[in-house]
């Protein structure tokens, strides 16, 4: 029963604290990765070195929460392209189910697959590989591949200008 309602919380974007998985801290680290994009293609932090991109881990494609999210991400693309930041969606969900998501809301961004929760995992998105769905935070990673910001309580509606309020204006 608990479990039926974390997930029905997550889906709607509410913030629940039911969780014990480690958040990493600004200026940590940030974990190699590789995972599958909505088209099958592979992604790396090894590809992104030298950028600065977003990372927002959300719990299920095309449920209200995600799609309010994604959507502010989408309708302020703009304005992280004028800051040089790439935004990249990751869930557990197959890159399938993905692309679905990506062509119905027109995402002008990649969303990845962690279907083996791994990186979820390392990050505080999952307590384990067992989490039916991600749990919805971003980090923002720097150039250097250090942890520059971290949302560990995110708000659907406003994520998108929460980060953008942490960005140096473009110029």
């Amino acid at each position: 029963m608990l479990r039926c309602l974390v997930l029905l919380m997550l889906a709607l974007g509410i913030p629940t604290t039911l969780h014990a998985g480690a958040l990493l801290a600004r200026g940590d680290a940030f974990p190699a990765w590789t995972l599958s994009d909505q088209t099958g293609a592979t992604v790396s932090s090894r590809d992104l070195a030298g950028k600065t991109y977003l990372l927002w881990f959300y719990p299920k494609a095309m449920t209200p929460g995600c799609t309010t999210e994604g959507d502010g991400l989408r309708d302020s693309f703009a304005a992280f392209q004028e800051r040089r930041v790439e935004i990249f969606g990751v869930s557990f969900d197959p890159p399938a189910q993905n692309k679905a998501f990506v062509e119905a809301e027109r995402f002008p961004f990649r969303l990845l697959s962690d279907d083996k929760r791994s990186l979820a995992v390392a990050v505080g998105a999952a307590d384990s590989s067992a989490q039916p769905v991600a749990r919805r935070i971003s980090y923002l990673i720097g150039p250097d591949g250090g942890v520059r910001a971290v949302y560990g309580s995110v708000t659907p509606a406003t994520h998108a200008k929460d980060v953008l309020a942490d960005l140096p204006a473009a110029k």
